[in-house]
């Protein structure tokens, strides 16, 4: 009996050393967000570092706007003078329109001239299409000052995200070409895993299922959903070699949860199917 009992007992506690099989090796990821400028120039302020914290609005750095400001300049005095050209014409067909009513007040009372009538009425027609023509110039003046101020707003560039700063590619004094990454950023919600499935399991997995991150700093009940199955089978990455699978075939997945993981960009995960 106890000769029975022995192999029974190995094989029970080899058993429990025994690793899931179900567990699939991965790590965290992150998308970035990459700030660039819209417009090119020098960098003549950073106001964040690696590590720093960001929330939308706040500026991270500067370009030089010399010409810029020259630019708002002069659409501002070109509105100005439009206003003054305005503000005459103004006048000059409010006093149209009066000696317009006068003489029209004098023809029915059988006491005016036809003649100045007639003036009084081309008068007052040339004053309205040149008021006219001149509004439509401030407004260009003013549409113009807009854009000027617009582009000079430009060269400040905030962020519209919330996250850390990563990595900065320009610094100070450094000319940075326009719609290239200046600094990237990385927000909590982008954050998700990328593992590997085993190509003898793949039937197991698809879109939309629940996953459970495990790790060893993670909290309990991480769970993430499925949202991307690789079309295409691969060697398993160098960067989860282990003795069991570094020859094995897989199928590179990603999960995502909302408002993201709670995980470090390359920190090492395993995950596990959930029962539905």
């Amino acid at each position: 009996m106890k000769k029975l009992f022995l192999p029974l007992l190995f094989l029970f506690l080899a058993g429990c050393g025994q690793k899931d099989d179900t567990n699939w090796l991965g790590y965290a990821e992150g998308d970035n967000a990459f700030i660039s400028a819209p417009q090119a120039g020098w960098i003549t302020q950073l106001k964040v570092q690696r590590g720093s914290a960001v929330k939308p609005g706040d500026l991270l750095f500067t370009l030089d706007n010399t010409r810029q400001v020259a630019a708002r300049d002069q659409a501002r005095a070109t509105l100005a003078q439009a206003q003054g050209v305005l503000a005459q014409e103004q006048a000059n067909f409010d006093y149209t329109y009066k000696e317009l009513l006068r003489q029209q007040g004098l023809a029915r009372a059988h006491a005016g001239i036809g003649s100045q009538l007639d003036q009084a009425q081309s008068n007052y027609q040339q004053s309205l299409a040149r008021l006219s023509q001149i509004q439509s110039q401030e407004k260009q003046a003013e549409a113009s000052l807009a854009d000027a101020q617009y582009q000079l707003d430009q060269r400040n560039v905030t962020s519209y995200v919330r996250g850390n700063v990563q990595d900065i590619y320009f610094r100070q004094g450094e000319y940075a070409p326009a719609s290239t990454p200046v600094i990237s950023v990385l927000p909590p919600q982008n954050v998700f895993v990328r593992f590997f499935v085993p190509e003898t399991e793949f039937a197991k997995v698809k879109l939309g299922q629940k996953v459970q991150i495990l790790c060893d700093s993670c909290a309990p009940n991480m769970i993430a959903t499925i949202s991307f199955i690789a079309q295409q089978e691969e060697f398993t990455p160098p960067v989860i070699f282990s003795v069991g699978n570094r020859e094995k075939l897989v199928f590179k997945l990603e999960a995502r949860a909302p408002g993201g993981l709670k995980l470090n960009p390359g920190q090492p995960i395993e995950v596990r199917p959930v029962a539905q």
